[in-house]
């Protein structure tokens, strides 16, 4: 097997990536609103895709669990189009530079700062049982995780804005300090992708630490699963397929959504060929439509399955090429601060 990840092409600007590799597989909406979004990046862009399982430990994870959950997350990912030859795709925790920049820049970021997180307050409300200081300082990891590649760009959620930010300004802290080290990133902005919420409760984004199996799709699901958690979506009493900026209309927005970046169908166009159908028509439609999107996922997932050294050999390399990387930008924080 040749890899020929090539992260040195001034031609295209850098854009790193992370998920963590908790839960069930992939949401749809981690699929739809991301993840897909990462494999077509990878012509444009010197790609560099993470599993943050370094950030998952602050809730107590089953080791042998979780290990299998690194690696389902690994080989999704190269079955939802991530190319090893094209994209440096590693295991945060195998690059050892993650951990030890994450203390440098600990030291170069305020509590005050820290303690406006809404993540860590959120998170304390619902893990009250288990307040470890990894749940404080996490955004300092993923600040690290961020300026070790020097990327142009990182792609965010609207949960994410926060810590992207913390990370752009303890950047711009050690550059006055000591010099032009880390590059300020940009948050990214898909053009392509769209929020999916829950089927449940749509007011919600589809989640996969969601308790209600039927709030969410795995991108794993069987198809008569996704056919049944469809058909038991939320919707209203109107039953008209119609795109309204009305809040009694999420649930159908919702669908809407869906099965335009589903079938790349413009919303007029699904309005004018659902128009003389009812909810239960249409959301058996968006079932069969998201059923054929994600297929090809769920057979290359099961190929690559059967073939557990390619996928370490993936690791391995991948793990090479971002610690290769990260050395340089560690090396240059050391020097500045003073360490050898």
């Amino acid at each position: 097997m040749t890899f020929t990840c090539n992260m040195e092409n001034t031609d295209k600007k850098t854009i790193l990536s992370g998920i963590q590799p908790t839960g069930v597989s992939f949401t749809l909406g981690n699929f739809l609103g991301a993840i897909r979004c990462w494999a077509q990046m990878q012509e444009e862009y010197n790609c560099l895709t993470f599993i943050a399982d370094l950030h998952a430990i602050t809730i107590r994870q089953e080791p042998s669990l979780f290990r299998k959950q690194i690696f389902d997350c690994f080989t999704l990912l190269l079955a939802c189009g991530m190319d090893p030859e094209k994209s440096a795709l590693f295991v945060q925790s195998q690059v050892h530079a993650h951990a030890e920049l994450a203390w440098v820049l600990g030291c170069y970021t305020q509590f005050g700062e820290l303690s406006r997180m809404t993540q860590f307050k959120d998170k304390s409300t619902k893990y009250p049982e288990n307040i470890n200081s990894g749940l404080f300082t996490y955004p300092i990891l993923q600040a690290a995780d961020i300026l070790l590649y020097q990327p142009h760009y990182v792609p965010v959620g609207e949960d994410q804005k926060q810590h992207l930010e913390l990370a752009r300004n303890i950047a711009v802290r050690f550059n006055h300090n000591h010099g032009d080290v880390f590059t300020i990133p940009a948050p990214y902005i898909s053009k392509s992708g769209g929020k999916i919420n829950s089927l449940a409760d749509p007011s919600k984004k589809m989640s996969k630490s969601d308790q209600n199996i039927n709030a969410y799709i795995s991108i794993l699901d069987p198809p008569e699963v996704i056919i049944k958690k469809f058909k038991r979506a939320v919707t209203d009493s109107e039953n008209k397929i119609v795109f309204k900026d009305d809040i009694e209309k999420r649930g159908i927005n919702n669908l809407i959504t869906i099965y335009s970046l589903s079938t790349g169908n413009s919303i007029s166009d699904i309005e004018n060929e659902f128009a003389n159908n009812g909810y239960g028509d249409f959301k058996l439609a968006v079932g069969e439509a998201v059923v054929e999107l994600l297929r090809p996922i769920r057979e290359k997932f099961e190929i690559y399955n059967k073939d557990k050294a390619y996928i370490q050999e993936c690791q391995q390399k991948g793990a090479e090429k971002a610690a290769a990387l990260a050395a340089r930008t560690l090396r240059k924080v050391y020097r500045k601060v003073g360490l050898r």
